[in-house]
């Protein structure tokens, strides 16, 4: 079969997998902070080593029609203030159900545009974490930029604050793609910002690439990805766009007629990929290429790779506590996510209480399937007992057969290793072991598509 008629075949609506359970089968009327604090407290206990920090800043001055990230749209900057203090004020929360001091491990700012805070905020809010934490000595913080606004200043605070990765989301140079999905940034402006961070000692940097957007051309990701490598940065995320207006009601100001079609959008996926592969980039987990200089790389050599709702990292950390409206949280064996709304999330915190209002408590098997999906998102293989297999690891085998006879992995009695062709498929893969999905499948569409 060959590459044509195999991504026919495995265009499904798919997970991206950054959890699992995967968030639609979570819980929401029977968990609340209580519960989520004590769970957290037995891992914190648990794993002491250090954990990670998500920060969620929402706002941005337009909506870029193609994200799926929970924003809200503004151009009054005193939002700025109320917002900090309402997430130095969760922190003090988790501080206090904590009862010491955590080693904080990773720092990530995300968003929304994180660079729509003042840098002088920015530093407000950092300051304030940093002041009730103990650093780990090989602490690691990374932030979103827009490259329109992300200033001298913003580049020059954060570096001073230990920042020493920024990730800037390019998604497409070709203006008649940036103008229908409303993300405007010239060649210029990106390799202005990508200068100046470098001479500051910057040492990693990310663009965000995205095929399969709105009126997108070979010939225009063609250029795109061009410039890109001649500007060289570290890592590229090479993202599939997800469709989902349901969802997204952004994603209506164009329809399907706009989109690639499935041929197309495979042939983008393609081009992109041997144009980076040639330039030296080397292809790490799902949508993610990087120089085999940079960090990333050498965590998945060494196996250190690990994914959580950060995307890849080389962190080991057990723990990633989520601050801000729709931060998500994990402790490893559970899960939790925030007040969707600004508002409600701003109420809460203020009331004293940890802003959840979704979670989910991993079962035995949860944490069972939870670990064959991480090794093969971040490794491209995993291993069961043959003598003692498990019942849905023996469902899962079952279903791998298929993709087997594909040629998509190598399968034997006791393991899977997913091949060279196998791994734009790594969501379909995975879905073998999301025992959730298969108990609850619906007539819903619920996840984007995977091609």
């Amino acid at each position: 079969m060959n590459i044509d008629q195999l991504v026919e075949k495995y265009r499904v609506a798919a997970p991206r997998y950054t959890s699992y359970p995967t968030v639609p089968y979570w819980e929401q009327s029977t968990f609340d902070d209580e519960r989520w604090s004590d769970v957290l407290l037995h891992s914190f206990q648990e794993f002491p080593e250090g954990i990670s920090l998500y920060i969620h800043l929402p706002f941005c001055e337009s909506l870029c029609t193609y994200c799926g990230c929970n924003t809200r749209i503004t151009k009054n900057h005193g939002v700025e203030i109320p917002y900090i203090k309402a997430v130095l004020k969760e922190w003090s929360l988790y501080l206090a159900k904590l009862g010491s001091v955590p080693i904080i491990m990773e720092i990530h700012l995300g968003g929304g545009t994180p660079t729509f805070f003042s840098p002088e905020n920015l530093e407000m809010l950092i300051c304030g974490i940093l002041d009730k934490s103990e650093l780990h000595a090989e602490a690691k913080f990374s932030f979103e930029a827009h490259p329109g606004n992300t200033t001298k200043a913003h580049l020059s605070t954060l570096f001073n604050l230990g920042f020493r990765r920024l990730s800037l989301g390019i998604q497409d140079f070709d203006p008649l793609v940036q103008q229908i999905i409303n993300r405007i940034q010239s060649v210029e402006s990106v390799e202005h910002t990508t200068v100046l961070a470098r001479e500051m000692g910057y040492n990693s940097i990310n663009y965000d690439l995205i095929y399969g957007l709105p009126l997108q051309t070979m010939e225009g990701l063609y250029h795109t990805i061009d410039e890109v490598i001649r500007l060289k940065p570290d890592r590229i995320a090479f993202y599939s766009y997800a469709h989902t207006p349901w969802l997204k009601p952004g994603q209506r100001r164009y329809t399907e007629e706009h989109l690639p079609d499935a041929e197309l959008k495979k042939n983008l996926y393609e081009l992109g990929r041997k144009m980076l592969s040639k330039a030296g980039y080397q292809e790490i987990g799902m949508d993610h290429f990087t120089l085999p200089t940079d960090s990333l790389y050498l965590a998945e050599v060494q196996g250190r790779l690990h994914r959580n709702f950060m995307g890849y990292t080389e962190q080991p950390s057990k723990i990633l506590i989520g601050l801000g409206v729709s931060a998500i949280s994990d402790c490893r064996t559970g899960f939790a996510q925030n007040e969707k709304n600004v508002e409600d999330y701003i109420r809460v915190v203020n009331e004293g209480k940890l802003p959840v209002f979704k979670g989910h408590i991993l079962t035995a098997t949860d944490l069972m399937m939870r670990q064959h999906i991480l090794n093969i998102m971040c490794k491209g293989s995993t291993e069961w007992s043959a003598t003692e297999i498990p019942p849905e690891v023996a469902e899962a085998v079952s279903k791998l057969q298929v993709l087997a006879d594909d040629g998509l992995l190598m399968l034997s009695d006791e393991s899977l290793q997913v091949s060279p062709n196998g791994k734009r498929f790594l969501r379909n893969i995975c879905m073998a072991f999301d025992a959730r999905l298969w108990d609850k499948k619906s007539d819903n569409q619920v996840f984007s598509m995977a091609d």
